[in-house]
């Protein structure tokens, strides 16, 4: 009898594990618009916060601004355009880093200083998504810097 309900249970698993896949239990990423990434997406998927530091590292600490992966190259590949066809700012849940990072319950902390906007042509990426608040988090990040 055990040996029946166990089998009745793999099938009744096998047979719903498509379904709840195609259901959408992963998340819905949006596509991009560049061209694809040489090392292929499951490796971006699983490198790219240590490809970030690791080139943010050089451009803070040596100066380097010609690096492989940059903040700003990856929000201008991957902006997602909301209903009036301007692009989602990172506050909103179908920015394109929001959709992974809100499914997987990890905190984004870039665009506390990063532009989530695609740059216009000529602008920093450095820049703040509501100008007014810029001189409030620039005096808390230094604030905390001096404890």
């Amino acid at each position: 009898m055990k040996k029946l309900f166990l089998v009745g249970m793999m099938i009744l698993g096998l047979s719903i594990g498509p379904v709840v896949h195609a259901q959408g239990v992963y998340p819905d990423v949006p596509k991009a618009t560049g061209e694809p990434h040489p090392e292929g997406n499951e490796f971006m998927r699983i490198n790219h916060p240590d490809l970030l530091r690791h080139d943010r590292d050089l451009t803070v600490r040596d100066g380097d601004r010609d690096v492989d992966y940059s903040l700003a190259g990856c929000v201008a590949c991957h902006a997602v355009n909301g209903p009036d066809a301007k692009p989602v700012t990172s506050e909103s849940s179908e920015y394109f880093c929001r959709v992974c990072h809100d499914y997987a319950a990890v905190k984004i902390d870039c665009f506390q200083c990063h532009n989530s906007l695609p740059p216009d042509l000529g602008e920093a990426s450095l820049m703040f998504d509501r100008p007014e608040q810029s001189l409030d988090v620039l005096l808390t990040y230094l604030e905390g810097l001096s404890r």
